[in-house]
């Protein structure tokens, strides 16, 4: 929770990090990959072919062609491999490749809503469960986003992604969780000041100002109200508590719940910085978390990753290509600098 002071410290740091700053980006593009103009399905796959059939593999022909086509483009280079090839193309690139450098690529061939439904099987696959892969898929994508990845779980693994939950998760995470599976959050950004200021009062009254925290309230709070209307509840909970919301959860809350709970309060605040922070984790203290790095760069890479470098830079002084390359080696160094649009 240290941690999160600076995040606020931060994002607060000039008037144009403040408030709202979660929803969508009407016309702009923020995304770092685009569509190559002068695509060809069927001589990408060919390229790929003689890449994966080069003695030693050509991983610096798969960089190219992979990273630098747009997700529905690859999709149309997977058809017309099959169609070349007759063979999977993911399979043949599983079978080519390995270690950080395979799991990015293969993590490219998927759609969005498959790549959301592979992280959150994954998180709850074997003796343990990556609570906070859970807490930021679920707490940062949208109804729509999060629709789709309960269709491509329920058609890939031949499950509900609710029972998975209720199996793996106990408790207030839990509850929170399969409220936020309901894809049912209020998207409005009108803001409802006098529903701000009752809402503010009863998360206090629910927590701080009395003996034991009613997470119910906190829950059901965090996980209806729209972005920009939790923007507008902590402003106001400035009113009743002279810590904030985020020290208040602190001193009543813990562990992957209190995680969870976090995860919405930052997304609604600034969700490019709550991605730059997790890109910054990822690569704190000895060794470096590949797996966070290759889920928020694949992920974002065509919806805010620009946004979110921005982000980066200002709240940590160098660029997140500057921390890549010393964090990072080889063709995995090579293929996430290129979905940060590197030439």
């Amino acid at each position: 929770m240290a941690f999160f002071k600076k995040f606020l410290q931060k994002i607060c740091d000039d008037d144009s990090s403040t408030g709202f700053k979660g929803g969508p980006a009407g016309t702009a593009y923020f995304g770092t990959v685009k569509a190559d103009s002068n695509f060809n399905a069927q001589n990408d796959a060919a390229k790929l072919k003689k890449a994966i059939e080069t003695k030693g593999v050509d991983e610096a022909t798969i960089v190219e062609v992979i990273a630098k086509r747009s997700n529905a483009q690859r999709q149309q280079i997977k058809a017309a491999y099959q169609q070349s090839a007759g063979k999977d193309l993911a399979a043949d690139l599983k079978k080519a490749l390995k270690s950080d450098f395979e799991e990015v690529v293969l993590a490219l061939l998927l759609t969005p809503p498959e790549y959301d439904a592979f992280e959150m099987k994954r998180a709850m696959k074997g003796a343990g469960t990556s609570e906070a892969v859970l807490n930021e898929i679920l707490g940062t994508r949208s109804n729509k986003e999060i629709t789709a990845l309960k269709n491509s779980y329920k058609e890939v693994y031949g499950e509900l992604l609710e029972e998975n939950i209720k199996s793996d998760i106990k408790g207030d995470l839990e509850t929170t969780l399969l409220a936020l599976c309901k894809a049912t959050r209020s998207e409005d950004r009108n803001i409802d000041d006098g529903m701000a200021k009752s809402d503010a009062k009863a998360l206090f009254e629910a927590g701080e100002n009395r003996i034991g925290t009613v997470c119910s309230v906190l829950i059901d709070i965090l996980t209806n109200r729209s972005e920009a209307q939790l923007c507008k509840i902590l402003q106001y909970y400035g009113q009743f508590s002279k810590d904030g919301l985020a020290k208040d959860l602190e001193g009543e809350l813990s562990g992957n719940f209190e995680d969870c709970l976090m995860t919405l309060v930052k997304s609604a605040l600034n969700k490019h910085a709550y991605f730059a922070e997790r890109l910054k984790l990822a690569m704190k203290g000895l060794g470096t978390d590949t797996d966070t790095l290759t889920r928020i760069l694949v992920s974002r890479s065509e919806i805010d990753l620009l946004k979110i470098m921005q982000e980066y830079k200002r709240m940590y002084g160098k660029s997140l290509q500057e921390d890549l390359l010393k964090e990072t080696k080889g063709d995995y160094e090579k293929i996430v600098l290129a979905l940060c649009g590197t030439p």
